[in-house]
């Protein structure tokens, strides 16, 4: 048994409004806060923004990333081409058939997959 729960994921970035708004909108979530901290809640899950003075947007695939977030999606076209609406940028493609590698406004990596159990 643990002894806690993930309470949120939570992102460091020079404009939490801006990468909240990207996620609510990826998700289907709502943006709770604003200023320093923004969180979305999404479902069950949360994820918060927040800003950080000297944030270094990631380099990757240059630079690893170490972690990402992963979005189950039923279609790659049409998950890829709503997140490049909403601020995403498309990252390079190992098995664009399976997964999109893509980033967000704050450059962290996230994939979109349509190989997520439900």
């Amino acid at each position: 048994m643990g002894i806690g729960r993930l309470g949120s994921v939570t992102l460091e970035c020079s404009d939490p409004q801006e990468l909240a708004s990207f996620w609510a909108g990826l998700l289907g979530g709502e943006v709770l806060g604003s200023g320093q901290i923004a969180a979305v809640r999404a479902g069950e899950v949360w994820i918060t923004a927040v800003r950080v003075a000297d944030h270094h947007r990631s380099t990757w695939p240059d630079e690893p990333a170490g972690r990402h977030l992963d979005v189950a999606v039923e279609d790659l076209e049409v998950a890829q081409a709503e997140a490049v609406r909403l601020g995403a940028t498309v990252g390079p493609q190992a098995a664009p058939d399976m997964f999109r590698s893509m980033r967000d406004p704050a450059g962290h990596p996230f994939c979109l997959s349509t190989q997520i159990p439900n």
